[in-house]
């Protein structure tokens, strides 16, 4: 077996011995997009996290490839369809519920990207690295008593639930394929989408994308929402359309946008150049984009790096 490792920084050294003991192991350093599609022509195993889009190009090169190991729940980065036709077995955390509820990190940014948002955090401090103490120019919210709506009431929607919860928020809960009963167990009021955008002074987005979640928030839904709800995203970029958010950011309809992801994300950042919700961002406080870092924790990396490598063992 040869198995390619196309992200070996940091990687969890316990993930290595697996992949070790069973093939020789390419694992060097972290491949440019030219070396992944010369090297996966003799891997028998690929092992990747986010930095490559594993289409047809890659696939169309993999001779002789029979897994893609993935350390994450969403996969829209993999061309599963030909994935499947070629008979690749892929390999990831998509329906892992018992080993997922213990791992906590996209659900600590989104309550991280919130309360930045809220509170100005990243703007007060650019403010004080440039040596000015100017506190009254970065007053913000509280969240306590304001209304916090979730859009996805799985795993993650459900720790935010606790979170909303232990901040003294209201929270409400929309999720189509979750009964009413489990989304009030576990601590928020099951609504429909209509109500919690109406409702909610926080909206938190916990869904995958698919053909029902595509531009799930649009032109018709922003037009429901409060006038200066705050918005967090750590879900997928094409969950919201990003015209119509940057639209309603500049036209003052919602106070504020934190986003982990975005539409067309690529691993150089090359899609950031004259990107029209950056360029914003640029020159206001009310919009915060971070690098997709919501599972990015020597933790959660660690602990799903060893749980996949096992998945892998286990199939062959």
């Amino acid at each position: 077996m040869r198995i390619l490792i196309s992200e070996p920084d940091g990687y969890s050294q316990k993930a290595l011995e697996i992949y070790k003991s069973l093939g020789e192991v390419l694992a060097d350093k972290k491949l440019e997009r030219q070396e992944l599609l010369d090297l996966v022509q003799d891997a028998d195993i690929l092992v990747i996290r986010l930095r490559h889009k594993i289409d047809g190009e890659v696939l169309g090169r993999a001779k002789k490839l029979k897994i893609i190991a993935c350390p994450t729940t969403g996969l829209d980065h993999i061309d599963l369809e030909m994935a499947k036709e070629r008979g690749i077995a892929v390999v990831s955390l998509k329906g892992e519920i018992e080993f997922l509820n213990s791992i906590t990190a996209t659900a600590e940014l989104a309550w991280g990207l919130l309360l930045g948002l809220v509170r100005k955090i990243p703007s007060a401090f650019n403010s004080v690295k440039a040596e000015r103490w100017d506190r009254d120019s970065f007053k913000g919210r509280e969240l306590r008593g304001k209304t916090l709506g979730i859009i996805g009431c799985g795993r993650l929607g459900k720790i935010i639930v606790q979170y909303g919860n232990a901040f003294l928020m209201d929270v409400l809960a929309y999720d189509p394929h979750i009964d009413h009963e489990e989304i009030e167990k576990a601590g928020a009021e099951a609504v429909t989408l209509e109500d919690l955008l109406k409702r909610s002074d926080a909206i938190s987005i916990h869904v995958p994308l698919n053909s029902e979640t595509e531009n799930l928030i649009g032109e018709k839904e922003f037009n429901l929402m409060k006038l200066g709800v705050y918005i967090v995203n750590t879900s997928r970029g094409k969950v919201i359309d990003e015209s119509v958010l940057l639209s309603a950011l500049q036209n003052g309809k919602i106070g504020g946008a934190a986003l982990d992801v975005v539409t067309n994300e690529d691993a150089n950042g090359k899609f950031l150049g004259d990107h029209p919700l950056l360029e914003y961002a640029k020159n206001s406080d009310n919009l915060l984009i971070v690098p997709h870092i919501g599972g990015a924790t020597y933790d959660s990396m660690a602990k799903t790096e060893d749980f996949i490598a096992e998945k892998v063992k286990a199939k062959l």
